[in-house]
C-alpha cells in the first residue's frame, strides 16, 4: 500500500516542478514588461534629448568631450528638465556600471541636516575615483553629489557643505537643484556655476507631446494638446502626466479640450463669466448661492484664483482702478488659502468686494 501511495507522488513531483517553473517564468516575463509611468518612460536618456536648454547642454557638452566640470546651481520652474539634465549627462560620464558608484542622489524626501552633509556626503566626496570605464571610454576622475530641492535645507546643512565643496573639489563635483534660487546661501551661489532653466516654449512642448502620443498610439486633436500646453504653464512633466491620465481615461477613444479640462482640474470659462455676473447683480443671496456651487462642484479656490486673475487683468470692461483693487484682494486670498483658511469664507470675501467694485459706479 505504501508503495503505491509513493510511486503516484514520485512520478508527479516532475510535472508539478516544470509547472512552477513556467509559472516562474511568466510571472519573470510580467515584472519585464511592468508598465512605468510616461514621465519616467520619456525622460531624456541624454544630454542632446533635452529640449530648450541651450546654454547648459553647451556647457555638458564640452564637459563629456573631456573638459572640466564646474560645481553647478541648477533653477528655475518646475518641470523644465533639471534633475533630468544632470542625471543624463552623469550616465554619460559615467556609463551604466559607475554610475550608481559615482552618483550620490539625495532628494528633499532624504534627510538632509546638518548630520547628513557631514557624515554621508564628506564620506562620499572623500572617496578617490579612477578615470577608466569597464566599456574602455575615458572616465573623468571625478564623483557627482546631486542635491536636489536644495532650496528646502536648512542654512545650517548649507553652511556646512561650504567647506566640504571647496576641500573635496579635486574628487568631487556638486550640482545643486532649486526651485528658487533666494533660498541658497550666497557662498553657496558664488562657488558655482549657475544655469536658469526657463519654462518650455509651446513650440516645444507640443512637439515632445505629440512625439508621445505618437509613440503610444493616442488619439488627441490638436486643439487638446494646445490647451494641454496652455493648462501646464511650461511644466512638460504636468502636461505629460495629464496625457497619461486623459488616455486612461478615455480608453483609446481620442482626447478631447472638454476632457483635458476636467482632468486637470481647470474652472470652465462659462463657470467664471456666471459668477462674474453674479457680482454684477448686486444680489448677495445669489452670489451666496453661486459659490456654494462652486465649491460643492469641488473646484479648488486656489485655481479660480489664478483664472480670475487672467480674466480681470486682460479684460476691458473695467477700469485701472477696479482692477487694481479686485488683484489686491486675489492676492490677499492667496495668501489666506495658504495659511490654511476656509475655502468658502475666502471666496465669499473675494466676490463680495468684487460686486463692490463692479457696482458702486452703476
Amino acid at each position: 500500500m505504501q508503495a503505491f501511495l509513493k510511486g503516484p507522488a514520485s512520478i508527479s513531483t516532475k510535472p508539478v516542478a516544470a509547472k512552477e517553473k513556467s509559472a516562474a517564468g511568466s510571472s519573470g516575463e510580467g515584472k519585464r514588461t511592468k508598465p512605468i509611468p510616461w514621465v519616467e518612460k520619456y525622460r531624456p536618456k541624454n544630454v542632446d534629448e533635452v529640449a530648450f536648454q541651450d546654454e547648459v547642454v553647451a556647457v555638458l557638452k564640452k564637459s563629456l568631450e573631456g573638459a572640466d566640470l564646474p560645481n553647478l546651481l541648477f533653477y528655475g520652474p518646475p518641470g523644465t528638465g533639471k534633475t533630468s539634465t544632470i542625471l543624463a549627462a552623469a550616465r554619460e560620464l559615467f556609463g551604466p556600471d559607475l554610475f550608481r558608484q559615482r552618483v550620490l542622489e539625495l532628494n528633499a524626501s532624504d534627510e538632509r541636516g546638518i548630520q547628513v552633509i557631514r557624515e554621508k556626503v564628506k564620506a562620499f566626496a572623500q572617496l578617490t575615483a579612477s578615470g577608466s570605464r569597464s566599456d574602455g571610454k575615458m572616465c573623468p576622475p571625478f564623483k557627482i553629489v546631486i542635491l536636489d530641492e536644495a532650496d528646502s535645507m536648512t542654512s545650517a546643512a548649507q553652511a556646512a557643505l561650504r567647506r566640504t565643496m571647496e576641500k573635496e573639489s579635486k574628487t568631487t563635483r556638486f550640482c545643486l537643484i532649486c526651485n528658487y534660487i533666494s533660498r541658497i546661501i550666497e557662498p553657496l551661489t558664488s562657488r558655482c556655476s549657475k544655469f536658469r532653466f526657463k519654462p518650455l516654449s509651446d513650440s516645444i512642448q507640443q512637439q515632445r507631446l505629440l512625439d508621445v502620443s505618437e509613440k503610444e498610439y493616442v488619439k488627441i486633436s490638436n486643439e487638446a494638446v494646445s490647451y494641454l500646453v496652455k493648462v501646464s504653464e511650461g511644466d512638460l512633466r504636468k502636461a505629460i502626466t495629464f496625457l497619461q491620465s486623459a488616455t486612461r481615461l478615455m480608453g483609446g477613444k481620442e482626447i478631447t479640450e472638454k476632457i483635458i479640462t476636467e482632468i486637470a482640474g481647470v474652472i470652465p470659462k462659462e463657470t467664471i463669466d456666471e459668477l462674474l455676473l453674479g457680482c454684477q447683480s448686486g444680489s448677495f443671496e445669489k452670489l451666496e448661492t453661486l459659490a456654494k456651487n462652486l465649491i460643492n462642484e469641488g473646484f479648488a479656490v486656489a485655481q479660480l484664483i489664478n483664472q480670475l486673475h487672467d480674466t480681470v487683468v486682460e479684460s476691458e470692461d473695467y477700469s485701472d482702478k477696479q482692477k487694481s483693487a479686485i488683484v489686491e484682494k486675489l492676492a490677499e486670498v492667496d495668501k489666506c488659502l495658504a495659511d490654511g483658511a476656509d475655502e468658502f469664507l475666502q471666496l465669499m470675501s473675494l466676490c463680495a468686494l468684487v460686486m463692490q467694485q463692479l457696482t458702486q459706479n452703476t
